[in-house]
């Protein structure tokens, strides 16, 4: 099991990948579609800094409310700045929080350990500097370690009765020839096919 410290080091190389990743996307048309079903690339990035703000905000003070992770509308003038801005907040919350903390997340209504808030937090960077990339008409590939961290969660995900509507689409097989296409298979995106699912949630 990682430390609360190994954590925030794999979640800090999330936010620089998918900064990155930001940073090509705004040079480009944030009209392209994404592996999110209905989203472009600008409502996929809204969503990214406004969940980024939300936990900042729910880390630094045990709670916020869910306007608080509301996301800004994303210009490619404005998308460098804006991710940037949340990362470094989110990066300071979790910096500075004692991993047992116990963390009110309003979009959820459940309370949980800083610790795994953490954890909530690099796979959804994981997961959407995948879906970025994927927009891009690239592939983002995490190292092992983090793989098998979001593989582990996503299955305590997909296992879920009713699984998780709103938050996940309906999880898809797993293979079991590939950590990282089983987690992303089990978060409702086939690698192979990353637009043909019609589900709405993300």
């Amino acid at each position: 099991m990682l430390t609360y410290s190994e954590t925030l080091a794999l979640h800090d190389g999330a936010l620089a990948d998918t900064g990155l990743l930001v940073e090509r996307a705004a040079q480009g048309d944030l009209g392209l579609a994404t592996p999110c079903v209905g989203w472009d690339l600008a409502d996929l990035l809204s969503h990214m800094v406004g969940q980024n703000l939300g936990f900042a905000t729910a880390v630094a003070a045990g709670d916020a409310e869910e306007a608080a992770y509301a996301g800004p509308d994303i210009t490619p003038a404005n998308a460098v700045a804006e991710w940037d801005a949340s990362a470094a907040a989110l990066r300071a919350a979790f910096g500075q929080a004692d991993e047992g903390a116990t963390v009110h997340l309003a979009e959820f209504d459940i309370q949980v350990p800083a610790a795994m808030a953490l954890g909530m937090q690099l796979l959804d960077a994981a997961v959407h500097a995948w879906d970025v990339a994927t927009a891009l008409g690239d592939t983002y590939r995490p190292n092992e370690t983090v793989a098998d961290f979001v593989l582990d969660y996503a299955r305590k995900i997909a296992s879920r009765p009713g699984g998780s509507p709103g938050v996940f689409a309906e999880p898809l097989t797993e293979t079991g020839t590939d950590p990282w296409f089983d987690a992303l298979r089990l978060l409702g995106r086939d690698p192979q096919q990353a637009w043909s699912r019609a589900d709405d949630a993300h």
